[in-house]
């Protein structure tokens, strides 16, 4: 399949428009919690962010903005959310006044964020399930390095690619690791609410590690740290089981297959 010959940008907009609700309400996203301070940054992104107090932060792809309200909330001074989802950005800046934060929120595809927000940004922060639903990943990374400062860093968390070459349940190898085109499925249910009927329509893309750091690389970036891990902070896949406390692997391979990685780059 072309990626000229696929609207990725409609047929994904209307599916995550159709998401935000579920996960808005889920216990997935317990929004509840949320709003009464939980942070929803987890150790692995916290580890490379650092102290952030006084730092401005642009967020990308940040669905409904927890994570942007949360870095608000550790001391970020300017904490700016990007979604391409108008819904996801409606529920973003209802949650930054239930929360009291100064977080703000811009709705567009981030190839378009130039023509959105003229500013330079000490952080740009990124993480889980993003990067999958770009197919440019030069473009995205001519993004990052167009809204860092000089010295500025880029903080990364992702889902690892060899997660994404496996069919839903963990049974076979389905997908190819590298990126050979857009990849357009249906789903019923969500990660945030696996028990719904609704069905999403989708277009997605897999990144390799080498695709992803060769982009970096590419557009000025240096990479300062590359980790990986055999778990996920998160319980979206299926088949898993909670080895620690919000440490997740899909049972029956163990610690077998790495589930996410990390990076930390800097703007030379």
């Amino acid at each position: 399949m072309n990626d000229k010959n696929i609207d990725y940008i409609t047929i994904n907009k209307k599916s995550w428009n159709e998401r935000t609700e579920l996960h808005y309400n889920s216990d997935f996203y317990d929004n509840p919690s949320f709003i009464q301070g939980k942070s929803s940054l987890n150790d692995i992104e916290l580890q490379l962010l650092g102290d952030i107090q006084g730092k401005s932060i642009l967020h990308l792809q940040c669905h409904f903005g927890q994570d942007t309200i949360s870095l608000n909330r550790l001391g970020a001074t300017i904490s700016i959310g990007v979604d391409l989802s108008d819904k996801a950005i409606e529920k973003a800046k209802e949650l930054a006044q239930l929360t009291q934060s100064s977080a703000e929120f811009i709705c567009c595809d981030i190839y378009d964020l130039p023509q959105h927000l003229d500013q330079k940004f000490d952080i740009v922060f990124t993480s889980y399930g993003t990067i999958g639903w770009l197919p440019d990943l030069d473009k995205w990374a001519k993004i990052i390095h167009h809204f860092l400062k000089p010295q500025g860093q880029f903080v990364f968390a992702e889902f690892h690619p060899v997660v994404w070459m496996f069919d839903d349940r963990f049974s076979k190898i389905q997908y190819n690791y590298f990126n050979t085109g857009p990849i357009k499925e249906e789903e019923e249910g969500t990660y945030g609410d696996k028990k719904s009927t609704t069905k999403f329509e989708y277009v997605a893309w897999n990144h390799s590690l080498s695709e992803v750091i060769n982009s970096l690389i590419q557009n000025h970036l240096e990479i300062n740290s590359l980790n990986e891990f055999d778990y996920s902070p998160y319980n979206c896949f299926e088949k898993t089981i909670e080895f620690e406390p919000n440490k997740f692997r899909i049972q029956h391979l163990g610690n077998h297959i790495p589930m996410v990685y990390s990076l930390l780059a800097k703007k030379k």
